[in-house]
């Protein structure tokens, strides 16, 4: 007998019995999985966080004391949008980015160091050189006005104090009467008659002016050993090679040599007046 003839006669008489012991062993493994599924607890549902939620709206205000609240917070964010422009034009902060970029380009490295780093170590030095001015500025205006003991024109007047006292150390008076001059005002006769809208931007170019002078110093070296690497080339015949390319090499060994960047930053501490 084939094993085809053998299971359709096995089929024949006993297939209700094959289909019901299948049956059987259905409901012994579906049955009991609907009874846990539908005696088990639902999972408890986490609560909602309570995130902070922040409304800002434009009213109609009630009052002039809402009126002025709201031109005082306009005016912070104002000061705010310029705090880059102010850190750059009324601190050291341009005579020193100004410095370290005439040292990169003199070795000529290209972007090495990166901006990132000049920008950081010129943020770095500039906080190093208003430390005084900032620790007037924090004991005479910030703290008195945190405790409530002076109001904001009191402290705004006090914060600028310091500032200007070390701009118009900075400042010559060359630049100072430019803008006079521009502004056809009369010649202030004390430094506290001078505005401070004439006294930054004098600030500003006398920062540029000291900048250039200090980069020139810088770039006299450079100059010289590019000249004497582009006269040996020329007498050696390799007129093709670049002598950049030669001299680079040589003005990084020298400037490590001797220490050039504590050259470069005690030059410039050196030459803020005192």
């Amino acid at each position: 007998m084939t094993a085809r003839a053998f299971f359709t006669r096995l089929w024949r008489n006993h297939g209700f019995f094959i289909v019901g012991a299948i049956a059987s062993i259905g409901a012994l493994w579906v049955l009991p999985a609907i009874a846990t599924a539908a005696t088990a607890p639902t999972a408890p549902t986490s609560p909602t966080l309570p995130f902070p939620a922040l409304n800002i709206g434009i009213g109609a205000a009630k009052s002039p004391t809402q009126v002025v609240a709201a031109l005082q917070i306009l005016m912070l964010l104002t000061v705010l949008a310029l705090a880059p422009t102010l850190l750059v034009m009324v601190t050291s902060f341009t005579r020193i980015i100004v410095v370290l970029s005439f040292v990169r380009t003199a070795l000529g490295t290209q972007q090495v160091p990166p901006n990132q780093v000049l920008v950081g170590l010129a943020l770095l030095l500039t906080f190093f050189t208003m430390n005084p001015v900032i620790k007037q500025v924090n004991a005479n205006a910030l703290q008195p006005y945190l405790k409530n003991h002076i109001s904001q024109s009191v402290a705004l007047a006090r914060a600028a104090a310091p500032l200007r006292t070390f701009m118009f150390k900075q400042t010559r008076e060359k630049d100072i009467q430019l803008f006079y001059s521009i502004a056809k005002q009369p010649r202030p006769k004390t430094q506290a008659d001078v505005p401070t809208y004439i006294l930054v931007p004098a600030f500003t170019i006398s920062e540029l002016k000291t900048a250039f002078e200090i980069g020139f110093a810088i770039y006299i070296p450079f100059i010289v050993i590019d000249m004497v690497v582009a006269s040996i080339l020329l007498s050696m015949g390799m007129m093709m090679i670049p002598p950049v390319l030669i001299s680079l090499p040589f003005k990084i060994l020298i400037f490590i040599l001797v220490d050039g960047w504590n050259l470069t930053v005690a030059a410039i501490f050196q030459s803020f007046r005192q």
